[in-house]
């Protein structure tokens, strides 16, 4: 069973397996709606994604943006309401109040968010294709891959008061290293160069070559047995804060495991007649 639907974030499955993830508020350069409410939009991407990761049909999660932004974070107009389905959001500060909401909205909206897309089991891609500022460049940072363009830009909000959240202070030095996560830490701004140069996004092209390119990896993605995927990226994840030891039993268990799998065997009886394997997941 799939999602309950809002305006504000699409949710679009194709046939060929790719799910498409897509901030819908283009006029406000995709900005966010509420926090932790049901219906706002850090509470749906989380699950939208689960949904994906339940759906047998689903192979690659793709999150992106519909016009000239990726997600531009926090909506700032405060003073304008948001209608979402019965739920009245002021700006980004939700229907929460008292002096603890700020901690409330972001422990259990955003780091909630980001926790549920670290945990997706499938592939999941960030096709960047505008400004990722605030809690869309931690979004994008906790997704698998990113692919951008020339109108990719990852912008903090340091110039706002607050600091980058889950994705930015978690993964950034592990991606770039210390010195150049501190670098964006105390300026709040990185180019699209510059992100490919430091190894933030995997492929820099042309923002008309964007989708092609993400779907062309989409289908190399989906060539591969899904239960690898899964294990690897569990594996790969776990080993970021783990040891050679515990990778070493982990991959050894694992390795066992999946040569008895289905898709294995359908693997190599593909290889072996020269034709496309059919996977199943298991």
């Amino acid at each position: 069973m799939g999602p309950n639907l809002v305006d504000h974030l699409l949710y679009e499955p194709e046939d060929s397996g790719i799910l498409w993830i897509k901030f819908n508020r283009p006029e406000r350069m995709n900005a966010l709606i509420g926090s932790s409410e049901e219906n706002g939009t850090v509470a749906k991407v989380g699950e939208y994604m689960r949904a994906g990761d339940d759906d047998p049909n689903v192979r690659v999660i793709v999150l992106t943006g519909v016009g000239r932004g990726f997600c531009s974070g926090a909506d700032m107009r405060r003073d304008t309401p948001g209608e979402v389905k019965g739920e009245n959001f002021i700006g980004n500060r939700g229907t929460i109040e008292g002096p603890d909401a700020p901690r409330e909205h972001f422990f259990h909206g955003f780091t909630k968010l980001h926790k549920d897309i670290s945990l997706i089991r499938k592939p999941t891609l960030a096709m960047i294709n505008g400004p990722a500022v605030g809690s869309g460049m931690d979004m994008a940072l906790h997704c698998d891959i990113r692919l951008g363009c020339e109108n990719t830009r990852f912008i903090g909000y340091q110039q706002l008061g607050q600091i980058i959240e889950n994705g930015g202070s978690y993964y950034l030095p592990k991606m770039a290293g210390l010195g150049r996560a501190l670098e964006f830490a105390y300026t709040g701004h990185l180019d699209a160069q510059r992100a490919y140069d430091w190894g933030l996004l995997n492929y820099l092209v042309s923002s008309d070559e964007l989708e092609d390119t993400t779907r062309a990896l989409c289908d190399r993605i989906m060539r591969t047995p899904p239960m690898v995927q899964w294990v690897s990226k569990r594996i790969m994840r776990a080993s970021v804060d783990s040891t050679l030891e515990s990778t070493m039993v982990l991959t050894s268990n694992a390795g066992g495991i999946l040569n008895g799998s289905e898709d294995a065997e359908e693997a190599r009886r593909a290889f072996l007649d020269k034709r496309t394997p059919v996977f199943k997941g298991r």
